[in-house]
């Protein structure tokens, strides 16, 4: 009786690469994220505003953060969405992850516009920066309680009928339409969380890592939907510590932002002095 000889490699295991290769490449964008925090001397903390980047460095460095946050969290559906590829897999699973990664990288844009202006109104009218940061923190923990929150959470948690919908399309961006149509509904989920961002500052590491951990749990925890009401509950009480002590949203503290300004022409003046 002849017997087959095994496969090279099992089903299971083929399966798993996709997300695999996702959690590496998160980690990778993880590990030049905060490369280049170190490069730029801001510490755990971040700094307010734009931190004097370009429009164009800015959107490079965003996109980097949030491929960082995000990546790990669209693995299952990856995962889902490999088993329906038979061909050119490498390819078209790097067009689904390069179409999710472009809906989150065109927020860069918003988030430019409104990290530039509101930093700058940090530094010239403190007392309205410290009301939006209020109000940052009160509609972030507002939204997290909404029926739209919970409907896009339960898309990111349970993606098999989206799935079904997506093996209908057609055409040579098939998969990055995929990618991004399912990039979109993770925005609407997290969306709110990222806003905080702004009241944190935009590369504040120590905020990155927690709210990613609050996306992971949110998308990945059988008691996720709960979870994600309870981060709406302390985002509210969060928005009343704000009042109380603005250094808990160091993104739009005006102390923090003259401290930024001090350092700046302190630079400027060394290499004034070297020149």
């Amino acid at each position: 009786m002849s017997q087959s000889a095994p496969s090279a490699a099992s089903p299971s295991t083929g399966s798993r690469r996709p997300a695999t290769t996702i959690h590496l490449l998160g980690a990778a964008c993880w590990a030049v994220t905060i490369g280049w925090a170190v490069q730029m001397d801001m510490g755990l903390w971040g700094m307010p505003g734009t931190m004097g980047m370009s429009f164009w460095s800015f959107l490079v460095m965003w996109t980097l953060m949030m491929a960082a946050m995000m990546l790990s969290s669209m693995a299952p559906l990856a995962l889902l969405y490999g088993r329906t590829i038979t061909t050119h897999r490498g390819p078209r699973l790097t067009a689904f992850g390069g179409g999710y990664v472009v809906a989150w990288g065109a927020t860069g844009v918003v988030a430019f516009v409104v990290a530039d202006v509101f930093g700058d109104m940090a530094a010239e009218r403190p007392s309205v920066a410290q009301w939006v940061a209020v109000a940052c923190f009160a509609a972030a923990g507002a939204y997290q309680l909404t029926p739209l929150k919970m409907r896009c959470l339960e898309h990111c948690r349970s993606p098999l009928a989206h799935l079904m919908h997506y093996l209908g399309f057609r055409g040579p961006l098939r998969d990055a339409r995929a990618g991004a149509h399912h990039g979109l509904f993770c925005l609407g989920c997290c969306w709110a969380l990222m806003v905080l961002m702004v009241a944190f500052g935009v590369m504040n590491l120590a905020a990155m890592v927690g709210l990613a951990l609050v996306i992971a749990v949110e998308k990945h925890w059988r008691h996720g939907e709960r979870f994600a009401r309870a981060v709406g509950l302390v985002a509210v009480l969060w928005a009343v510590a704000i009042v109380v002590d603005p250094g808990v949203a160091p993104g739009l503290d005006p102390d923090a932002v003259m401290r930024m300004d001090g350092m700046q022409m302190g630079d400027m003046q060394m290499d004034g002095a070297d020149g």
